[in-house]
């Protein structure tokens, strides 16, 4: 099977509408973490520049992981610096831990 791990940092304010769009799409599984550094856009008034954005990553098929980079695109987007990236990575091999067996495409 050919997995994606599609990892995208967007703005805080837009993770729920980002969220929403993935339940609605029916993806299987998302992790989100909050994160803080600083790319386009720095806070320039804060002592180390840091933002607070979000990271939300998606192990998926090969055939799903560009429909879901192009969802969060359209939804986290506002058309200004720090909108965020999103990344699509090749992913060799998903384990799950609980049966120590190798994942399938229909199971992530």
């Amino acid at each position: 099977m050919e997995f994606r791990k599609v990892t995208a940092i967007i703005r805080a304010d837009a993770l729920e509408k980002v969220e929403r769009k993935l339940r609605d799409m029916d993806v299987k599984g998302v992790s989100v973490t909050k994160v803080k550094g600083y790319g386009e856009y720095a806070d320039f008034y804060s002592k180390d520049w840091m933002v607070s954005h979000a990271r939300i990553e998606i192990f998926t098929h090969e055939t799903k992981a560009d429909a879901i980079a192009r969802a969060i695109m359209e939804t986290a987007h506002v058309g200004v610096e720090g909108d965020g990236i999103v990344a699509v990575l090749p992913v060799e091999t998903v384990y799950r831990i609980r049966s120590r067996t190798i994942a399938t495409s229909d199971e992530v």
